[in-house]
């Protein structure tokens, strides 16, 4: 009886996990089709033979790879510079002697993260066009490293303030000054932090679209999830194709995540207990 109880959990998660995992196999399946008659005829059936056609027409004709390094280099770029200011200012917030000062500002952080990030689409817009650099990568990278930098302070100021302090001690009386200690000590010691922030930073700019639809005009500047809608009209719906599409911009976070997943649930947990 003990036996059946231990296992009835077990048998809801792992059809709880083939429910999840059922449309990702289903666009796999679909990108191996020859077109949306065999999707249609078919939909729920294995493909009849493995070709690889989709992926290469989306990736050299559909413009796929340019939108795919487009995202690429505005996600990681945005993430990168998201997480230097953050990690600054949370030095600042948890390891500077400025308690009332650190208080207010971390107070004004958070007070950042109760803006819903659609209300500010219409200010973001007349600064972007203030500053003329609408239709630019520029236009999406600032308003995602400011839309960051409130989440990626919360953890990594939770994380620093759980660094023992002993260190910083030992540090200062080496002779390491405030830029010493920040880059040599605190930095190397945070590392778990920093990797969960970016890959959270990461996957929210590789997947946003809004900014990305309303910025962007030129179509050799468009990120991925913007392509996708064009691609769609372009090629009249072909769903296999299209299916190829999303894979590509699924599978490498999905790699990304694979890799650092040890990284993401320490840093996510380190913070949490104070030793």
């Amino acid at each position: 009886m003990r036996a059946i109880k231990k296992t009835i959990p077990h048998i809801f998660l792992m059809g709880y996990l083939l429910i999840i995992l059922y449309p990702f196999l289903f666009v796999i399946f679909s990108s191996f089709k020859t077109n949306n008659q065999d999707i249609a005829s078919n939909p729920f059936g294995l493909p009849g033979s493995i070709s690889f056609d989709n992926y290469v027409n989306a990736w050299v004709n559909a413009k796929i790879s340019t939108y795919f390094l487009n995202s690429l280099y505005i996600g990681v770029l945005a993430a990168c510079v998201s997480i230097l200011f953050a990690a600054m200012l949370s030095f600042a917030v948890t390891r500077m002697r400025y308690n009332k000062i650190s208080a207010i500002v971390f107070q004004l952080i958070l007070l950042g993260m109760l803006i819903p990030n659609n209300s500010l689409l219409l200010p973001i817009y007349g600064i972007m066009r203030k500053l003329d650099i609408l239709d630019t990568h520029m236009a999406l990278i600032l308003p995602y490293v400011a839309n960051a930098i409130p989440f990626s302070v919360v953890i990594l100021a939770a994380f620093m303030r759980s660094l023992p302090g002993e260190i910083e001690e030992a540090a200062v009386i080496d002779g390491l000054s405030s830029a010493g200690l920040f880059a040599r000590i605190i930095i190397p010691l945070t590392i778990p932090a920093i990797v969960t922030v970016f890959i959270i930073n990461f996957l929210g700019n590789w997947n946003e679209f809004l900014l990305a639809n309303y910025f962007l005009s030129n179509d050799a500047l468009k990120t991925l999830p913007v392509g996708m809608v064009g691609f769609r009209d372009a090629y009249n719906t072909n769903y296999a194709q299209m299916s190829a599409g999303i894979v590509f911009s699924v599978v490498p976070v999905m790699i990304i995540y694979a890799i650092l997943q040890e990284q993401i649930i320490e840093g996510v947990t380190a913070g949490s207990v104070k030793g």
